[in-house]
């Protein structure tokens, strides 16, 4: 019978290679103008402080874009790909993907769709250069799009044969407009996930869950756009006064938006009816995923002693539809020779 030390492993002689890869040496280090702290020669902005970096020669090959997702109060800079018909080699979207922090077959499902698409979403005009200029290199023909223009809800609207007023609300926000200026008609299935939790507070790290329910709603918007100005104005089924239907109006609101539809294509000659998004929807997911946002709903007292703390998680596509229907009016207004 063998030994018990028998099985024991010896230690391995000679070097061993480094398992993790090697770090920069102080050379390569970019020192920052505003913290004067030391960072990485890949980085665009200050580790520390965020401000954008000094910029030698050895630098601006190394660097590569974090792709930080902007926060919602932050302006967000998006890289739409403008698809023609060059085809690409396996070697460019493999870079192409490494850049942009996708799988390849992901960008090739986004490349497959040959439609104005985004690829990369970031908080930082100097990343958002970064990725336009590396894609450029390798053969995309891409465009920077910055998140601007206003949305704007419309209540109900009053209308006659030459022109239309839109009420957001508030009758001294009235607007009038030309039927003929309405450029663009995109309608959309905005849904939404919220997730409600009752925890209860107590010594250990995590608390004890008290309640957890979840809801889930679907609504019809239709979103149009006019020569007039850059705001996007959205009909809700849920939030719209039908009235201008007339003797047409029905009884249920999903319905209704559906008439208001054919109602508003058969007014707005002019305009180009979209109904590309909800096919489109988990392609997008890729770059505009759904937007998250946690809502709290204070504390409680559940009996003496016992605080208890409601949350709130919603997902939503709003956001992504929104910046779907501002792509294809920057598409409608500034026409491809």
């Amino acid at each position: 019978m063998p030994k018990d030390n028998e099985n024991i492993r010896l230690p391995l002689l000679g070097p061993v290679e480094p398992s993790e890869p090697q770090g920069f040496t102080a050379d390569q280090m970019i020192r920052c103008e505003e913290c004067l702290r030391a960072n990485p020669p890949t980085r665009i902005n200050c580790l520390y402080c965020s401000v954008p970096l000094p910029m030698n020669e050895a630098s601006a090959r190394l660097r590569k874009p974090v792709l930080r997702k902007p926060e919602k109060h932050q302006v967000g800079y998006n890289t739409i790909l403008l698809p023609g018909i060059e085809t690409y080699s396996a070697e460019a979207i493999s870079e192409a993907a490494e850049l942009l922090k996708l799988k390849n077959d992901e960008l090739q499902r986004i490349l497959n769709e040959r439609l104005p698409l985004p690829l990369a979403r970031t908080a930082s005009r100097e990343e958002a250069e970064l990725v336009f200029e590396r894609l450029r290199a390798l053969g995309f023909d891409v465009v920077t799009l910055v998140d601007e223009g206003a949305l704007r809800r419309v209540r109900s609207i009053a209308f006659d044969e030459s022109r239309f007023v839109v009420n957001p609300g508030q009758t001294k926000e009235e607007v009038e407009e030309l039927w003929s200026n309405i450029v663009l008609i995109v309608p959309a299935r905005l849904m939404a996930r919220r997730v409600e939790v009752k925890e209860l507070k107590t010594r250990r790290a995590e608390g004890e869950i008290l309640d957890k329910s979840e809801f889930f709603s679907d609504e019809v918007v239709i979103d149009f756009y006019t020569t007039s100005n850059s705001e996007t104005w959205r009909i809700s089924a849920g939030s719209f006064d039908f009235s201008c239907l007339g003797p047409d109006k029905a009884l249920i609101a999903n319905e209704n938006i559906a008439r208001l539809q054919r109602w508003l294509v058969s007014k707005a000659t002019n305009a180009r009816l979209d109904e590309s998004y909800n096919r489109l929807r988990p392609v997008l997911d890729l770059v505009w995923g759904p937007e998250q946002e946690t809502q709290s709903s204070g504390w409680r007292r559940e009996r003496p002693g016992k605080l208890s703390v409601g949350m709130a998680t919603i997902t939503s596509n709003e956001s992504q539809f929104t910046r779907y229907t501002r792509l294809l009016y920057y598409l409608t207004t500034h026409p491809r020779g």
